[in-house]
């Protein structure tokens, strides 16, 4: 067998199923998984029939590239040792913890002729490739993500956790720069904000209210926008969207006056295709579909989110004092 020479670094919950893409896809030769616990290291590596390495640097001189799916706190340090070897990487959402980590990382991934790319799933997702095109000049969208609790996620707040996806996604449609927010939230299983509501403007009067919450009973993925003279609404979750489209120029005055066309996709694998498409911008294909450089403008947003609610959380306390 011959290809990219691969690794996952991080294989809990979800790099797990990165090695599993990684083992799947023909231009890939997966090579070994890097994990701290070595007792799932070894049960993952032996699964897939590769080795097992308990450092990211006994990949170094092994691999062509990497996938890193571990706490978003220690994606600086991994990412940049992967980097400074000549390592190409795909990392998972957020891109790290502050700005200032990602554009080290992002400038050390230019100077070293790197593919650096970040896991944002939905940006696979069939809803959102079909809806792209119909995207002319959005005036205001609104998007809603919820989600059970699940008590793996907390290193990081609903912001960076759920929400994100929304952001980038919101970005990607807008192209404008973000110049104003608001956002409220509050921690309610955990000590982290688990939900939160974000009001966010942009330079060319798009205004985009974004919801995110991980305590549901059920899963949610919802977005929609508005523009001139069309409507498009998307189910994340169920893969379909629908568009809403003025018939002719004149006045709208009932249903006959709107054009609807709803399009459903099969379920697909986000995660399948993204390892596919990185492994082809590694090969000299096309740039990544969410660059580090990308990542950073969602991750920037999310960070104002976060001093907004900080500065909320100082004048109006989450919980009372016993």
């Amino acid at each position: 067998m011959s290809g990219i020479r691969t690794a996952v670094v991080g294989v809990g919950h979800q790099g797990r199923w990165h090695a599993d893409k990684f083992a799947a896809l023909e231009q890939s030769e997966l090579v070994a998984v890097v994990d701290a616990d070595a007792d799932r290291c070894r049960e993952v590596a032996g699964a897939l029939g590769v080795e097992a390495f308990g450092s990211t640097r006994d990949l170094i001189g092994k691999v062509d590239a990497v996938s890193v799916a571990t706490p978003t706190r220690t994606h600086f340090e991994i990412v940049g040792t992967l980097l400074d070897n000549g390592i190409h990487v795909l990392v998972e959402k957020p891109v790290t913890a502050t700005v200032e980590e990602a554009t080290r990382l992002v400038e050390l991934a230019d100077a070293r002729g790197l593919v650096f790319q970040v896991g944002h799933l939905e940006r696979f997702n069939p809803a959102i490739l079909g809806m792209a095109d119909r995207v002319e000049l959005p005036r205001f969208i609104e998007s809603n993500r919820i989600a059970p609790y699940k008590p793996r996620s907390l290193d990081v707040s609903v912001v960076l956790d759920l929400m994100i996806h929304d952001i980038d996604l919101i970005h990607s449609f807008v192209q404008s720069p973000m110049i104003q927010v608001d956002a409220i939230g509050r921690p309610v299983f955990s000590n982290s904000i688990d939900v939160a509501n974000a009001r966010i403007r942009f330079e060319n009067g798009c205004v985009a209210n974004v919801t995110s919450s991980r305590i549901s009973l059920k899963t949610e993925r919802s977005l929609r926008i508005f523009q001139d003279d069309s409507y498009l609404s998307a189910d994340l979750h169920n893969k379909y969207f629908t568009a809403y489209t003025r018939r002719n120029d004149g006045p709208v005055n009932g249903p006959e006056d709107v054009i609807i066309d709803r399009q459903s996709y099969e379920s697909s694998d986000a995660l399948l295709a993204q390892s596919r498409a990185f492994l082809k911008s590694v090969s000299g294909g096309p740039a990544p579909l969410v660059s580090g450089r990308t990542a950073m403008q969602a991750l920037r947003t999310a960070t104002v989110i976060g001093d907004r609610l900080a500065q909320r959380a100082a004048t109006e306390p989450w919980r009372e004092s016993p």
